[in-house]
C-alpha cells in the first residue's frame, strides 16, 4: 500500500511539474508586445519596412513634429541573444547613427535628422542582413538588398 502512495505521489508530481513546465515555456516563448512605436517613440510613424529573412523586420520611421528618422530591428521570435544590428545614414549631410549588439528582442533605436532628405538604412539578425540604399525621398529610386553570410 506504501509503495502505491508513493508511486501516485510521485505520479502527481510529475505532472505537476510537466505541466508547470509547458504552461512557463508557453508563456516565455510567446513573442512580447515589441513595435517600433515602441523602441523609436510614439510620435514615430512607420513609413517603411524590409523583412530580415524569416527571422525579423527592419522598421523606418519618422517624427514629422521634429524631423528625425528612427531605425529598428525586430525578431520575430524572441529569445537567446544573437547579434542583431539597426542603421539609418543620410549621404545629404553624412549623418548616421546605429545599434549593434547581441539582442534578444530588438536593435535600436538609432536617430537621425533626415526631413528632407534621402535615407539610407538597413540591419541585421544573426547572418541575414538587409540594407535599402535611397529611400523615401522622391528624387531617387530605392534599392533593396538582402544578404546571407
Amino acid at each position: 500500500m506504501r509503495l502505491a502512495r508513493n508511486a501516485v505521489t510521485l505520479g502527481a508530481v510529475t505532472a505537476l511539474t510537466v505541466g508547470a513546465t509547458a504552461a512557463f515555456t508557453s508563456t516565455a516563448s510567446a513573442a512580447p508586445n515589441v513595435t517600433p512605436q515602441g523602441v523609436c517613440g510614439k510620435a514615430y510613424k512607420t513609413v517603411n519596412s524590409a523583412p530580415v529573412g524569416s527571422l525579423g523586420t527592419v522598421y523606418l520611421t519618422y517624427n514629422s513634429t521634429n524631423g528625425k528618422n528612427c531605425v529598428a530591428t525586430i525578431r520575430t521570435n524572441p529569445g537567446s541573444a544573437k547579434p542583431m544590428s539597426a542603421y539609418i545614414y543620410v549621404p545629404a549631410t553624412d549623418e548616421w547613427a546605429g545599434d549593434d549588439g547581441n539582442f534578444t528582442s530588438y536593435a535600436g533605436p538609432a536617430y537621425v535628422y533626415g526631413k528632407g532628405y534621402c535615407v539610407s538604412w538597413g540591419g541585421h539578425i544573426a547572418n541575414v542582413y538587409v540594407s535599402v540604399e535611397n529611400s523615401n525621398c522622391a528624387a531617387l529610386r530605392e534599392q533593396r538588398t538582402t544578404d546571407v553570410r
